[in-house]
């Protein structure tokens, strides 16, 4: 038997996306911007998006404050993994900031990073950025969050989750709590 005829109640036009503003786009492109320049591993170029007194607070680490620092952060990153790749798997923007999800991978077999020297090991990190942005097209701010014990685990600074060597040490954390309390509470 033939489909029936569509009527027009049956082919109704699905409604359309509704158009981005110029503004959107332009916060948009600010963000695609600033990864590209962090895909290229350059600092200076991530730096270059920064409004003079803008803040950059990625989480696990610490706060970054102005270009300067920016540019000393990142090239302390490119230089402890030389191979690093990042890409970004999501982007959603609005008329005044941007969240951006992230995958990074490199080998930290370069310099140091943040104080701990290089160990070899493989680190693949997923991570989301927060951007807010001028009306210049300037970052004002970027809060960066990624699972910090999950990369200390990749480098072999704690030991793998759920291991032997984990379950000793969460062992050892809690007697030391246990042993604080009581030593408080005969205060």
């Amino acid at each position: 038997m033939p489909p029936a005829a569509e009527t027009s109640e049956t082919s109704a036009k699905k409604p359309a996306k509704p158009r981005r503003s110029a503004r959107v786009k332009a916060v948009e492109e600010t963000a695609r911007s600033y990864f590209a320049a962090l895909s290229a591993r350059d600092p200076q170029g991530m730096a270059s998006h920064f409004h003079a007194q803008g803040i950059e607070d990625i989480v696990p680490l610490g706060v970054f404050r102005g270009p300067a620092e920016v540019r000393e952060t990142f090239s302390e990153l490119f230089a402890a993994l030389p191979d690093v790749e990042t890409t970004v798997t999501r982007l959603v923007a609005d008329h005044g900031s941007a969240v951006v999800e992230w995958r990074m991978t490199g080998t930290f077999d370069g310099g140091s990073f943040q104080g701990l020297e290089p160990t070899g090991k493989r680190v693949d990190l997923r991570g989301l950025d927060l951007l807010e942005i001028d009306d210049d097209g300037k970052i004002t701010s970027n809060t960066g969050y990624y699972d910090g014990a999950d990369f200390a685990r990749q480098i072999g600074m704690l030991p793998p989750q759920d291991s032997g060597a984990e379950r000793m040490m969460v062992s050892g954390f809690n007697a030391m709590t246990k042993l604080r309390r009581e030593i408080a509470s005969r205060r």
